[in-house]
């Protein structure tokens, strides 16, 4: 692994005791944790304005969703990719030159000049960014020891699940006083400060170029394409209507076959790019379902609680962004104590507290009526927060207990790409279930509003009597409290359909609790073994 140099150099130096980490090693990880860190806050941070982008591009609101899936069908592809690159190229040249290109990128995203430029922009971000996620926990299973992973994977998680929930906060503040321009340049900083830390602090080791000849290129071919097809379809099928669209269909037969044929090649070559025996393991395995479900409750629950304060309670981008970020900054406290936690409590106990606390969050939002706003919100939200480090940190640490340096790009890659499709699947059943559910509301409202109901009668005359007396004429006036009715309804069936999307998510976090029972007990620092 290109790493292992690093972890000769610590046990040989006779000046440091063998569990000290220098801080040259510390600013390594804390640099590829920026990089993380930037890298999922741009899958979230234009959701707040898509709007203004497609405007500022001409694009149509179909047009423009493929500014967010083309990011996340490049990121999707590489993050698998990136472990066996890595040892390639050398992790540290490898981080360096994707993070120049993606700030390169994230600068030409700000320029990009019409939709396509910036779609193709977009997708080159995501393929420089994919590579900052899997490669930040790498950095801490390859440069940290054993007793100091748990520190590491902390500031992974932070990453992980910090980002998310302030993305569409921050990029609502930045459309309203800078231009949506900034949702991208607000990379260069960071960027430069990752570039500085990633060549002080990860030690270059010499390239593997020679693996590129024996490269795994068949599987790489039906991995991407499977991959990139799948997340196409979970991306942009409930807009089209699943599987009533020839593209879908046709995309969705390409991802079986290919992805058919990518695991045939892993599991089969001696000497795989990623090495899909690891979720035979039993806790990689299992947790890894676990890490599926978090993507579903984690990124469904910021896409689907936006949409409901801009539909129903009709608030801006920095409004909803209030309401988020009180799911983003109790974190900040949190996350620093998960590492002496896992030291006095069961590893496993804290995930399945996690779960739990995570799908209470969602619960307490499937009840929400036409008035729940931020005042109501604030206490779901901040439960949630509590309960998502508490996932996210002590679960990798299960995940990667007793696997080799060797074994990390593999696992960092295979755990990173289960999150994300997580999230893609969750984000696609909540699209649909909120189509197919408010049409059911829909029509069971409407079945107890009809026209002949003496009760709906007397409340048209009421509002007809009112647009009459703002000077409508009758005809108008009625015309116009039949509508207000019809309008009325359909409000009520969203707010019930939101309500069944967070029941859903609720459901499926509790449902990935089966797999917490079966996980074996590992010891707290988890991790890779490093000496």
């Amino acid at each position: 692994m290109a790493n292992t140099g690093v972890i000769r150099q610590q046990g040989q130096n006779p000046a440091l005791p063998p569990e000290r980490v220098p801080l040259r090693t510390w600013i390594g990880v804390l640099a590829s944790m920026l990089g993380a860190f930037m890298a999922v806050l741009d899958i979230q941070i234009t959701n707040a304005s898509l709007q203004d982008i497609q405007a500022s591009l001409g694009a149509t609101l179909e047009e423009g969703s493929w500014i967010s899936t083309a990011y996340l069908v490049a990121e999707i592809v590489v993050i698998p990719l990136t472990g066996w690159l890595s040892r390639v190229f050398s992790l540290q040249r490898y981080l360096l030159v994707n993070t120049a290109l993606f700030i390169f990128f994230s600068i030409c995203c700000g320029w990009a000049w019409d939709l396509n430029s910036m779609i193709f922009f977009r997708a080159l971000q995501g393929f420089s960014g994919g590579v900052l996620i899997p490669t930040a926990m790498t950095v801490v299973l390859t440069t940290l020891p054993q007793s100091k992973q748990s520190v590491g994977l902390a500031a992974f998680g932070f990453s992980a699940v910090f980002a998310p929930s302030i993305g569409p906060t921050l990029g609502g503040w930045l459309t309203e006083n800078f231009g949506w321009e900034y949702n991208f340049y607000i990379n260069v900083i960071p960027g430069v400060l990752m570039l500085t830390g990633v060549w002080y602090g990860i030690k270059q080791e010499k390239p593997q170029i020679n693996l590129l000849k024996q490269g795994d290129w068949w599987g790489i071919i039906a991995m991407a394409i499977g991959l990139g097809s799948i997340q196409v379809v979970l991306e942009e099928g409930s807009r089209k209507d699943w599987f009533g669209s020839a593209l879908i269909v046709r995309l969705t037969v390409i991802a079986v076959i290919f992805l058919a044929i990518f695991f045939f090649i892993e599991l089969t070559r001696k000497q795989p790019f990623i090495n899909l025996r690891l979720l035979s393991r039993r806790n990689f395995g299992l947790a890894s379902i676990v890490n599926v479900s978090l993507g579903v409750g984690l990124y469904g629950s910021i896409y689907i609680l936006p949409l409901y304060l801009a539909q129903i309670q009709k608030y801006n981008a920095l409004q909803i962004g209030e309401v988020l970020i009180w799911a983003g900054i109790p974190q900040l406290f949190i996350i620093p104590l998960i590492p002496k936690l896992m030291q006095r409590i069961d590893v496993r106990f804290m995930v399945a507290f996690g779960v739990t606390l995570f799908s209470i969050s969602a619960f307490m939002n499937s009840g929400m009526t036409n008035e729940t706003g931020l005042d109501q919100l604030r206490w779901s939200q901040f439960v949630r927060a509590m309960g998502q480090p508490l996932i996210m940190v002590p679960l990798s640490s299960i995940a990667t207990a007793g696997l080799s340096p060797k074994e990390a790009g593999s696992a960092s890659g295979l755990f990173n790409m289960m999150r994300n499709l997580g999230g893609s699947i969750g984000i696609a059943s909540l699209a649909t279930l909120l189509a197919n559910r408010e049409q059911f509301h829909s029509n069971r409202l409407g079945d107890g509003v009809s026209l002949y109901n003496p009760e709906t009668q007397q409340r048209i005359d009421q509002m007809t009597q009112y647009f009459v007396s703002r000077g409508a004429d009758l005809s108008t006036a009625q015309n116009q409290a039949i509508a207000s009715i019809s309008n009325l309804v359909r409000r009520e069936a969203f707010v019930m359909a939101f309500n069944d999307c967070f029941y859903f998510i609720g459901i499926a976090l509790l449902l990935s609790g089966i797999a917490i029972l079966f996980l074996k007990k590992v010891k707290p620092s988890g991790g890779a073994v490093a000496h």
